[in-house]
């Protein structure tokens, strides 16, 4: 199976960044306002519930008040106190006045019972009845059993009916206001009865009406006082299909299923009589409206989704086309590509792998040599091959910065062997041993108060530096140290070594002096003796080393023009040179010193690079006597550049340009053999042993044309040789010579020569 284009995924990845958003912000919003409309209905409820509550309570509130009146009234009172009979009209029409004054249209009271159990007498709506002879006289006289006197009971509407009018009864429960009597007296032997029917209250719960909704109020027993079915009144809670358990506190609200539907409820518990007026809403009726949302919510984000999806595939496209350009510039194609299994970015990472491969290896040999280079920097420094002016940028090239700010005064230290006759080394051991004390003194030495030490001719030579301005304070702490070393040295070697100290000095570009300094001190062990330490202070009367200003690294200047055969450069360094030595104050017949100096330096050049003296001065004779003879300044520069600088240039100068020819003819040569692979001028220069860069110079150089030109121009060489003489396929004839894609092929064939390779296989056979 091919894998995924980088431009698939990248649509992919756009389509999901459209789509992700869209998708949360939508259904964010469906949630919230099913939520918020969830919530104001919950509200609404809660009000609503408590405006019922308030109506009920006022109309309980009501008969209560309304029954005291009856209760302690004195016509009451007094047929408490007394049995009563048919002949007691007048006391019965009496107590028939109060009961009618509280049966008002307000009130909603069907029946007001008045019960003496003592005197066994009962009063209600249809007249007196002897209490005992009453049919539901067991019913009514377990309301004695009450907890309290005044109590809101429910009770079935048959009990407060004779047995003439049984069954005429409009609701099967009502709800009593019970009242035990009488109300002063310890004693209770009888019952006011207040009676509302069920049937009455209902009208307060029409005020909830709407679809998926319903109202009803429960006692403190969790059984059903209002419902709009009729039927449950009277039952227990689980009959309406709740849950009592989360009836628990005065008011809240939650959601529940009820007869497989999930519904809202909101309930309040009277502080008055301990009941619960709950409303049951369902979730489904309350979310109708959001679901309107909800659909317009869909058809915008289907827009926006659209929308996004086009600026993904665009954008996508536009973002790719870079990686496109880049696969067409290295070759590659996508399908080529996927048939590999691979990505883009793989193909694209191979064809720079080798660079950055070159660049850490590059590196990594860069770390490996900045001792040695470091080293040899300051060997030739100590040598005074280094100009003074460019000491402190090379120091600080090498992280000697803090060296450079702080230290005031230095002074050079110089550490040789003595090979004593009971000593356990022989010379054989010597390189070993100067390795040895080389890691000692990095160890002894903080390298905050020395240079790096270097091993020079058989010699340890490093630089002590420190904050002090005070010559003398210094001398003694380099001279402290250096029999510290000393100490310790005999102690881990068991070996005996002589140090010399130079004078103290304070500019970085005199440590070649001072170099020179400290093995001058050690030349005199040959009267002082071995194992000692041995000032330069003490030697050439405290005076520093008489430096004759030869212009050393001017010299070496110009032996490097002459060996790069560079004409002019190698003049002006030659009138420098000459100027500085014939400037410097000195008696005429000194001046042969530095002049010889000179010109031996330029012989041993061209002993070195294997250059006869014939060459240079076929007459017999020698040169010395030549120079020696010159008098004037103008004769010296003119002689040394006829007669030397400038005969050494055009030797070197041919052999660079036999040098150069060789070079491009072994370059060209690896081309024409292996035009077909994907040679490079980094393998050219690994199988020829130079640098990658000095070959690219020559052949420019050689042939005017770089690397990848000439292996180009070859290439299309051989191309069109087979178009002429063979049937080979253009596809293969781009493969073979190392195109990944034809087409690049095609392109690059069309620019060289203005026309296809089709066409130019046309043309020379139709010619």
């Amino acid at each position: 199976m091919r894998s995924l284009t980088f431009l698939s995924k990248l649509t992919i990845f756009g389509f999901l960044l459209g789509t992700l958003p869209v998708i949360f912000i939508g259904a964010f919003a469906y949630v919230t306002s099913s939520n918020e409309i969830q919530k104001n209905v919950s509200t609404g409820k809660m009000q609503l519930i408590m405006q019922i509550n308030s109506n009920v309570e006022q109309k309980l509130t009501t008969v209560n008040h309304t029954l005291n009146q009856v209760i302690n009234s004195t016509v009451l009172k007094n047929a408490m106190n007394r049995p009563l009979t048919v002949n007691d009209f007048m006391i019965y029409d009496d107590l028939r006045n109060e009961i009618r004054h509280m049966q008002s249209f307000d009130t909603r009271l069907e029946d007001v019972v008045l019960i003496n159990e003592k005197h066994n007498w009962m009063i209600k709506n249809s007249g007196l009845y002897s209490f005992d002879e009453y049919a539901f006289h067991d019913e009514l006289a377990g309301l004695m059993q009450v907890p309290d006197n005044t109590s809101w009971v429910l009770t079935p509407s048959d009990w407060f009916y004779s047995e003439e009018a049984a069954g005429s009864a409009g609701c099967s429960y009502s709800i009593s206001l019970v009242k035990k009597l009488p109300t002063a007296g310890l004693e209770k032997y009888g019952l006011a009865l207040a009676n509302i029917p069920t049937c009455s209250l209902q009208e307060l719960l029409e005020e909830d009406g709407g679809a998926g909704s319903s109202f009803m109020i429960l006692d403190d027993q969790f059984r059903i006082l209002l419902h709009r079915d009729q039927a449950l009144i009277g039952k227990p809670a689980a009959e309406a299909g709740l849950r009592v358990q989360q009836l628990t506190g005065n008011a809240g609200q939650f959601t529940a299923p009820i007869e497989q539907m999930d519904y809202s409820l909101t309930y309040y518990r009277s502080e008055l009589n301990g009941w619960i007026y709950l409303s049951a809403t369902s979730i489904a009726s309350m979310t109708k409206e959001s679901n309107k949302i909800g659909s317009y919510t869909l058809y915008v984000c289907l827009i926006m989704l659209a929308v996004s999806m086009l600026l993904a595939w665009m954008g996508s496209r536009r973002m790719y086309s870079p990686i496109r350009m880049l696969l067409n510039q290295i070759g590659e194609r996508v399908t080529d590509i996927q048939k590999r299994r691979t990505n883009e970015f793989q193909a694209i990472g191979e064809r720079v792998t080798f660079l950055f491969q070159s660049k850490s290896e590059l590196e990594k040999e860069l770390r490996q040599h900045i001792p040695q280079v470091r080293a040899f920097f300051f060997i030739k420094a100590f040598q005074g091959h280094i100009r003074p002016n460019e000491v402190a940028d090379k120091l600080r090239q090498f992280g000697y910065g803090m060296q450079l700010q702080e230290w005031r005064t230095m002074a050079a230290v110089t550490l040789q062997l003595d090979f004593l006759e009971d000593s356990r080394y022989s010379r054989k051991d010597q390189e070993l041993l100067l390795f040895a004390i080389h890691n000692i003194i990095e160890e002894l030495v903080p390298a905050g108060e020395r240079l790096v030490p270097v091993i020079m001719d058989q010699t340890i030579v490093t630089i002590i530096g420190g904050p002090e301005n005070d010559a003398a304070e210094f001398h003694l702490a380099v001279f402290a140290l250096t029999e510290h070393l000393q100490r310790q040295i005999d102690v881990y070697l068991s070996v005996k070594v002589s140090i010399g100290i130079s004078l103290p000095f304070s500019s970085f570009g005199s440590m070649a002096i001072a170099c020179r300094e400290g093995l001058e001190a050690l030349k005199h062990r040959l009267k002082l003796g071995e194992a000692i330490i041995i000032p330069y202070s003490n030697v050439n009367a405290g005076k520093h080393y008489l430096n004759l200003n030869y212009p050393g690294h001017l010299e070496n200047e110009l032996l490097d023009a002459i060996k790069l055969a560079d004409k002019d450069k190698a003049k002006e360094l030659l009138k420098s040179v000459l100027q500085a030595v014939l400037e410097a104050e000195l008696p005429p017949q000194e001046y042969q010193i530095p002049l010889s100096r000179l010109l031996n330096s330029l012989l041993i050049v061209m002993q070195e690079s294997g250059v006869s003296l014939s060459q240079l001065h076929p007459v017999k004779g020698s040169l010395l006597e030549e120079l020696l003879k010159l008098h004037t300044a103008l004769e010296i520069d003119d002689w040394f550049w006829t007669r030397a600088v400038y005969p050494m240039v055009k030797i070197f100068k041919d052999r660079q340009e036999a040098q150069y020819h060789n070079l491009s003819e072994q370059i060209i040569d690896l081309v024409q053999q292996h035009y077909d692979t994907d040679l490079t001028l980094e393998e050219c220069a690994s199988r020829l042993h130079y640098n990658a860069n000095y070959l690219s110079s020559v052949f420019r150089r050689e042939t005017n044309h770089s690397f990848t030109e000439y292996l180009t121009m070859y290439r299309f060489k051989m191309a069109k040789k087979w178009l002429e003489g063979s049937e080979m396929p253009v596809k293969d004839i781009a493969a073979k010579l190392c195109y990944t894609n034809p087409q690049n092929f095609i392109r690059s064939f069309r620019k060289q020569e203005g026309m296809t390779p089709g066409q130019y296989r046309e043309r020379k056979r139709t010619g």
